[in-house]
């Protein structure tokens, strides 16, 4: 499986394959029928709490990462999205940020990446 990503205002185009918005509010502007998406795995968005804290400035988002892939490893909706996308050839993670390189959308691709080649998923970690 091709992971990819882009903002959900980019021009929807055949070479997108599967495409999965990976935020938990709906885009502002954008109308559903118009957005192509084939799944919303909302369940995949940082928790709300994560969100706030990194409020979109680049200064926090290593740790905001960390917060990130902490909360991926202690949920199962990682596992079960690779899961609901086996045989597909190529997935486009669909994200509304203006910000291309600082958003959660850029950690849930390489975090995906990383356990599609490693074929299995870390075990929750204790706090």
């Amino acid at each position: 499986m091709e992971l990819q990503m882009k903002r959900i205002y980019d021009e929807v185009s055949k070479d997108d394959g599967t495409r999965v918005l990976v935020d938990r509010l709906w885009p502002r502007g954008v109308k559903k029928d118009d957005a192509a998406v084939d799944l919303w795995a909302k369940d995949l968005a940082p928790s709300p709490e994560a969100r706030k804290f990194f409020n979109h400035d680049p200064a926090k988002f290593e740790e905001f990462r960390g917060r990130y892939e902490q909360e991926l490893d202690e949920r199962s909706e990682a596992q079960e999205l690779i899961d609901q996308l086996k045989g597909e050839k190529k997935v486009t993670l669909l994200y509304a940020a203006k910000d291309k390189e600082n958003n959660h959308a850029v950690i849930l691709l390489e975090y995906l990446q990383k356990h599609i080649a490693g074929a299995s998923f870390a075990k929750p970690r204790s706090l």
